[in-house]
Order: structure tokens, then C-alpha cells, then sequence
């Protein structure tokens, strides 16, 4: 193996491996920062030592064994933390006497218990937004500092400093490396499966950028998804949210033209679709719905996308459906966007004069003043009504408020074919 194949596999490696070693390093020295860096100086060593001796046969194994021994030498020489020694001592003396200790980290069932740990850590409400998602593609995707500030179109530094900032957060406020209590999980699983969210929603329809789309961060979601799923098998908006993901993800080849530009979902071509990620997001879907009578904001929103998948052309879609479960969410999780997108679905379903009327009460709403996509509505359903004049205007409204590249050309672009409208005889 060459040393840029060696490299290569470290990455590789990594990636697979770094949540799992944090978390179980986490465990041991209750401190996220601190297990961090010491899973950090294990890569460095395997980046030092591998292209020598070659990868180990089990290499997460190594590289727990490598961060355990860096774990004892640091506190060894820091006396602030001596009471952690005496405790990682115990767990040595305990290892050598058969007991559990070191080596049950590396146990399947404590692996992913310290994983889940890691998610309920990152995602702490002690934190903003903002971080925790920086701190939930650091520390579970195993994302550079680097690689989530050019997802997010932010400077590295800052990115840097957010994460900073959060892990000092977390210990200042003496955050628990726990799964919360179940008189808590509600809240906290929310929080969670927000975070989760916003990582594939920024994929999916990028919010500023030249591009529209950054398929990379959807992955990296829908895999986040997937493993709380996998470690939370009976909780219903973990589903809901993983086949709302998959439903989505599946129109990905679909969603951009030859020159990356975006394709709207009445125009997409549905051959593109991915069939497999539309059965998985369906029983994914099922599963959810098997696990409660009342489905939950992400179980609805997964049953809309259902509804355009099942659909193998536009005129087959069930509107009407939709229309009926957007109204079901906004009883669930009242909110001026979900009205929007309710409007749309009505006037789908019963013409555009009818979403309009719901559109135009919208149009009041202070906290939809800068959302583009009030304007970009209202212009679709003023220019299915001929009133184009007024389309124009919205469409351009729209494509000024936006601060995505791909979509304020696609905006204008509806304008100016409007305008073309108001030309003709």
C-alpha cells in the first residue's frame, strides 16, 4: 500500500470511527472538549505510525487503545484533574482483574449508548442553533473545521471559534454526558431531530451560494438519521424524520439541469428519482406510523412527500391529501411557513384564486417580511391567474430578498416571462 493509498484509508477510517471513539472516550473522561483532542492526538499517531507498520486489522481499536494510554499520561501530569485519574485507575485495575473497563468501550451495547450519549451532548439546548450543528458535524460526522465552514459558506475561523465556544459551553454549564431522563427525552429528541434538519435542509435547497443544492450535506444528515434511528428504534419522530430525509434525498438527480440549475417539482423528470430511497423513506414512513396514532410534524411532512412520490406523474398527485395533511400540521406545529406551503397545496388542489386568499393573509405576517418565498407564491399564483403585471413584481420581489445565485436566476427568469406575457396581443 502507497502512502497517499495509506493516507487515504486514515480518512477512511476516520471518518467511521471518530464519533465512536469520542463518545466512548467522552464516557471515560467526561469532557467532550477533552475527549476530542484526545481522539485527535490517536489520528495523528496512526498518521505517524501506520504508512510504517501498516493499518491494523482492527483499527478503532487501535486508535482507542493509542487516545486510553494519552488519557492517562495527561492526567497524570495534571493535577487539577487527579480525581479523574484515580477514577480511570480504577477502570485499569478493574480491566485487569476481568472486569469491564476500557475494553467495554469498544462493546457493541456500550458503543452505541456512548453514541447516543454524543448526540444528546452536541445538541444540548444549552446552545445555540448555530453551534450545535457545527458541533454535531465535528464531533458525530467527522467533519473538519474546514469542510462545515464551506458547507455553511462561513470563514473557518469562525466556524473554529463557534465550536470552541460550545465545547467551553458544555463544560462551564456542567452539560451531563447522559441520555436525558424520559420526563426530559421529548423536548430534548426535538432538539436533536431540529438539528438533524437544518443539516439536510441546507443541503437540499442551499440558502445562499452559487449553488442550489450541496448533496454532501443531505448524505451526511440522512446518515446522522439513520444511526438515531438505528439507536432509537421505538421512538416514532425519528422515522418520521428519516423517511421525510429519504423521500427527499430522492429527488436529488432530479433537482438541478445540466448546468446546475434548479428543476421545480412539477418538472423534474420522476425517471431521475431514486426508486431505493423512495421504498426506504416509505417504510421508514410505515414505521412510524406503526409506532403512534398521533404522527408527529416530521411524520406529516414525510407523509406529504410520500404523496408526490407515490405520484408517477404531476396530475397524479393527491393534492387534496396534501392540502389536508399541511392543515394537520399546522394544527401540530402552528406556523406561517407550513400556512404557506398549505396555501400552495390548496390552490393545487382547488384552483389558485383559493391559495391566494390564504397567501394574501400572509402577506401581514411580520416575521415572513424578508422570507422570499411569500413573493415567489404569491407571483405563481398571480401568474396562473393571468395578472401578470403583479407576478412580475413578486417574482422580482422574491429574487431580490434571496441569496442563492441559482434561485435568484430562476426568479428573474419568471419575471422577465411574465413580462413577456404582459407583452403579447
Amino acid at each position: 500500500m502507497t502512502g497517499s493509498d495509506t493516507h487515504r484509508t486514515i480518512d477512511a477510517v476516520w471518518r467511521i470511527e471518530s464519533a465512536r471513539l469520542i463518545a466512548g472516550l467522552a464516557r471515560i473522561v467526561h469532557d467532550v472538549g477533552l475527549a476530542e483532542e484526545l481522539a485527535q492526538d490517536a489520528l495523528v499517531a496512526a498518521l505517524e505510525r501506520w504508512p510504517e507498520t501498516g493499518v491494523p486489522d482492527n483499527p478503532g481499536a487501535w486508535l482507542m487503545a493509542t487516545a486510553k494510554h494519552r488519557a492517562v499520561d495527561l492526567l497524570r501530569r495534571n493535577k487539577r484533574l487527579e480525581h479523574k485519574l484515580e477514577e480511570i485507575g480504577r477502570d485499569v485495575e478493574s480491566r485487569q482483574d476481568g472486569a469491564p473497563g476500557f475494553d467495554a468501550v469498544l462493546d457493541d451495547d456500550a458503543i452505541e449508548d456512548d453514541l447516543l450519549r454524543l448526540v444528546f451532548t452536541a445538541c444540548h439546548p444549552v446552545l445555540s442553533t448555530e453551534a450545535r450543528v457545527a458541533l454535531t458535524l465535528r464531533l458525530l460526522g467527522g467533519l473538519t473545521t474546514g469542510e462545515i465552514a464551506r458547507a455553511f459558506l462561513a470563514a473557518e475561523p469562525t466556524v473554529a471559534q463557534r465550536i470552541v465556544r460550545a465545547k467551553r459551553t458544555l463544560a462551564k454549564a456542567e452539560v451531563p454526558f447522559e441520555v436525558p431522563p424520559r420526563a426530559e427525552l421529548a423536548d430534548r429528541l426535538s432538539s436533536v431531530l431540529e438539528v438533524v434538519y437544518l443539516v439536510f435542509n441546507e443541503g437540499y435547497a442551499a440558502t445562499a451560494g452559487d449553488d442550489w443544492m450541496r448533496p454532501a450535506l443531505c448524505e451526511e444528515a440522512l446518515r446522522l438519521g439513520r444511526v438515531l434511528a438505528g439507536l432509537m428504534p421505538k421512538e416514532a419522530e425519528v422515522h418520521g424524520l428519516v423517511g421525510l430525509m429519504e423521500i427527499q434525498a430522492s429527488r436529488t438527480r432530479a433537482r438541478t439541469g445540466p448546468s446546475g440549475e434548479p428543476v421545480l417539482l412539477l418538472d423534474q423528470d420522476r425517471a431521475r428519482w431514486d426508486r431505493l430511497l423512495i421504498r426506504r423513506g416509505l417504510a421508514a414512513l410505515d414505521r412510524a406510523e406503526e409506532l403512534t396514532g398521533r404522527p408527529g410534524p416530521y411524520a406529516l411532512q414525510a407523509a406529504i412527500a410520500a404523496c408526490h412520490a407515490r405520484a408517477r406523474t404531476p396530475e397524479e398527485t393527491d393534492w387534496a391529501r396534501i392540502a389536508a395533511l399541511y392543515a394537520a400540521l399546522a394544527r401540530r406545529t402552528p406556523s406561517p411557513v407550513v400556512e404557506l406551503n398549505r396555501a400552495a397545496a390548496l390552490a393545487m388542489a382547488f384552483g389558485p384564486a383559493v391559495g391566494l386568499e390564504l397567501a394574501d393573509e400572509l402577506a401581514a405576517e411580520p416575521s415572513l417580511k424578508d422570507y422570499h418565498l411569500l413573493p415567489s407564491v404569491r407571483g405563481d399564483l398571480l401568474a396562473k391567474l393571468d395578472r401578470f403585471d403583479e407576478a412580475r413584481e413578486e417574482f422580482e420581489r422574491a429574487a431580490s430578498l434571496t441569496r442563492n445565485e441559482r434561485e435568484r436566476a430562476l426568479l428573474l427568469d419568471r419575471a422577465a416571462a411574465c413580462g413577456r406575457a404582459t407583452a403579447s396581443p
